[in-house]
């Protein structure tokens, strides 16, 4: 008789939130409860100097433990098996897909799609930072409208797959899976 082999998926912790709400300080808090070395994600182009201050800013909240990778686009290539990682954020990650795919939103469901099940394979304890940006104003733009769309989508995608949701609201997370 053989016995099929299992292979582990990754533990997925979705947090979520509003700008500010403290999604990436409590990512944090939690990666160094189930890891002495976690890795950190970073997802963003940098677009204007601006950016590049706030990027800044993150990288000065984290200390020697942590390790820093970055990956634009194809978080499924990355080796994190046996690893916590904290991936930041979302939002960044699917704007690039937008942006390379001029706004092609199946295209872009797709492909975010096809990574987040990728990334799942992998034995590891996955921390997943978004933004909740479809509980603001309705935007007035078509590629706004759009965009916060797809952001809603692959939300609720990620959500689905979680194992964990927490939701933030002004630094105090709620669970809410």
């Amino acid at each position: 008789m053989s016995e099929a082999i299992t292979k582990k998926r990754a533990k997925m912790i979705f947090i979520t939130g509003g700008a500010r709400s403290g999604k990436s300080r409590y990512a944090q808090e939690l990666a160094l409860q189930q890891s002495n070395t976690p890795i950190y994600v970073a997802t963003a182009r940098i677009w204007d100097a601006d950016f590049r201050q706030r990027v800044d800013r993150h990288r000065h909240d984290r200390d020697e433990r942590w390790s820093l990778l970055e990956e634009e686009k194809f978080l499924s290539r990355l080796s994190l098996a046996g690893k916590t990682a904290v991936i930041d954020c979302v939002t960044l990650w699917i704007t690039n897909f937008f942006a390379d795919l001029r706004a092609d939103i199946d295209a872009c469901l797709a492909a975010c799609e096809q990574e987040i099940e990728g990334l799942l394979q992998q034995d590891a304890v996955l921390l997943v930072i978004s933004n909740e940006i479809g509980m603001g104003m309705h935007a007035d733009t078509e590629a706004g409208r759009k965009f916060t769309d797809l952001q809603g989508w692959v939300n609720q995608s990620l959500a689905a797959k979680a194992d964990e949701v927490i939701f933030m609201v002004s630094g105090i997370p709620l669970k809410i899976k």
